[in-house]
Parts: C-alpha cells; structure tokens; sequence
C-alpha cells in the first residue's frame, strides 16, 4: 500500500480524487483486516479508480460509542471528522465497514456530513456488472461458499444481494445458512458488544452462527464486515477447524480470485 495517496498530499498539488477509501479502525489497526484494507486498493488500483485516505486525520466515525450509548461522545467524533471531510470537499466516499457505512451514511448528515456513501461489496458488484472487473471462471469455480449477513448492511441497510452476486459471479456454488438474509444471525459483535464480554447463557452468539455456517458444508464462510470476520474466526477456532474452513472477506475472495 506504499503508494496510497493521502488526502493531504493531492490536496497540496491542487487535485481532488474520485473517491475517499475511509478505512475504519479495525482496517488500519486489526491485523487480519488490514489484510482486507489492502485487497481493495489491489481492485481500485486494478480498475484505475481515483481514490486517496485520510492517513493520520482519520479518526473513528463514533459508532462504537453511540451504540454503547455514550451520545455527547459521539458527537464530539463525528463533528471532528466532518470538519476533515468537509475541509477537503469530499463528495464520495468508499469503506469496507458495515459500521462505519451505516454511520457515515444514515448518521452523518444530521450533523452536517452529507456524502454519498457506499460500501465496498456495492462498488465490487457494479464494477463486475459494468465490465471493468473479470472474476469468472477462476480459483473458487465450484466451491461451496457460504454468506454471513452483517446486521448493519443487511437489516439496517437493506443490502443482501451485491454480497451474493459477488460470490455468484466468482462462479462459486453459494450455500445458503438455515437463517439468512433478513432472517440471518448477528455474529454477536453489533451494537458496542464487539467490545465487551457476553452476558452468561447457554452458549456465544458466534458459535452457534459457527455452527450454522459449517452446517452448509461449505469450506469458505464469506463475510463484508470486520466485526463478522474475528466473530466467525473466533468460532472456526474454538471448533478446530481452522485448517478446514475459511473465512475471508468479499474483497479477498475477488483478489485470491486471480484474474484482477
């Protein structure tokens, strides 16, 4: 990623790119997402799409903290990042987070941020659809992949079938989970529970969507969020089946896809 543009260093030669990849904490600080961080620039640099990131003036977007309950707090983000946003004109923006999707997006424009917003399986889906992106007929031909829906694209933005053309488009065989779509699982993580330990019962939220996802059959378990990501990990793990089943992210599965 050593030749990213910063926001500044365009803004300081007089330029303003097509799109801003907002990152997200766990994209920058999480060590298995960053992973994801770098395979989409690999498709925004494979298509030629202008972009550049904020670097150090990021900051996160407040979601954790209004849904832990903590308003004034999110305020105070939010309202500092607006003013970065708004200080470079920014129009468009692209984020691989559901979470910071929905807050951008739904969230941002009662304070004064107004863009359009867009996660990242939207832009993959209508870069296929369009042409510009080939993912047909290569490593994932015939594989059974099953989709976890993240809760703040799926119920919260009403986003079920970009994920799915994207997998379907890879010519895997897409294996639906018993509960999917707007009927789907939490992983356990939304609403600030990402953060702290779960209240005592039978069994974790993540294992019994774990569960579920191995109950398919399937080797890879899709998923476009990163709190979904270390959830269904988490259970891959604490079922021993690491070595069996993997879980990656949208983008990752385009890139491993070897024709980008």
């Amino acid at each position: 990623m050593s030749n990213v543009r910063t926001m500044a260093e365009l803004a300081a030669q007089g330029k303003v790119p097509e799109i801003l990849f907002w990152i997200g904490c766990a994209g920058a600080f999480d060590d298995r997402y960053k992973r994801v961080t770098v395979a989409v620039t690999k498709i925004l640099d494979e298509v030629g799409l202008s972009y550049a990131v904020l670097g150090t003036e990021e900051s996160c977007t407040g979601d954790p903290a209004r849904r832990a309950g903590n308003d004034f707090l999110f305020n105070m983000m939010a309202l500092s990042n607006i003013q970065v946003l708004n200080g470079y004109g920014i129009k468009k923006i692209v984020t691989a987070c559901p979470h910071c999707f929905n807050t951008l997006k739904n969230e941002y424009p009662e304070l004064g941020g107004n863009y359009e917003v867009i996660h990242h399986s939207l832009l993959i889906q209508q870069l296929i659809v369009e042409g510009k992106l080939k993912v047909a007929g290569g490593a994932f031909k015939g594989q059974k992949i099953t989709y976890h829906d993240s809760c703040y694209l799926g119920r919260a933005n009403d986003i079920y079938e970009a994920p799915r053309f994207i997998i379907e488009a890879l010519d895997a065989d897409l294996t639906e989970m018993k509960r999917s779509r707007a009927k789907g699982l939490c992983c356990g993580a939304g609403g600030g529970q990402m953060f702290k330990e779960p209240e005592h019962g039978n069994k974790d939220i993540n294992i019994e969507r774990t569960e579920e996802a191995l109950g398919t059959q399937s080797n890879i378990i899709a998923v476009a969020c990163p709190f979904c990501m270390t959830m269904m990990s988490d259970g891959i793990k604490n079922k021993e089946k690491e070595a069996e089943v993997k879980v990656y992210d949208l983008a990752e599965l385009v890139v491993k896809n070897k024709t980008v």
